[in-house]
């Protein structure tokens, strides 16, 4: 694999780690998890695949950090994050990759959260 195409994925993968941080915690939590095992599993994967991998993580940075600028200028309560996947994208998907779309959704919207944040304003001793 050529250095620039390494220095690009990882680039890639720290930009988006970074945009993570607007996210509600548990829905970054999830984020990080998920991004991490994607670049996992694409590492190696044939050229014409890893740019098409690329791609969309680039669209998908592009949006957060749209959404993330949006949330600064508005209310944190306003804050909207995702796009609605159009079914001819749905339709090029092959099944392992529905199948992880259907997981990944069910995570996303259990309505027990697996974690539970509270600040407190009295210092820790």
């Amino acid at each position: 694999m050529p250095a620039r195409h390494v220095s690009r994925v990882r680039a890639l993968y720290r930009r988006i780690l970074l945009l993570h941080r607007v996210l509600p915690p548990d829905l970054k939590s999830l984020g990080d998890q998920y991004v991490k095992d994607e670049f996992k599993r694409h590492k190696t994967v044939g050229s014409d695949e890893a740019q098409r991998f690329l791609q969309e993580w680039e669209v998908y940075a592009a949006v957060l950090w749209q959404q993330a600028n949006e949330k600064r200028q508005n209310s944190p309560e306003q804050a909207c994050f995702g796009t609605a996947l159009p079914e001819e994208k749905l339709n090029d998907f092959r099944d392992e990759q529905i199948g992880q779309l259907q997981e990944l959704m069910q995570e996303a919207t259990k309505p027990n959260r697996q974690f539970s944040i509270t600040e407190s304003t009295k210092p820790k001793f």
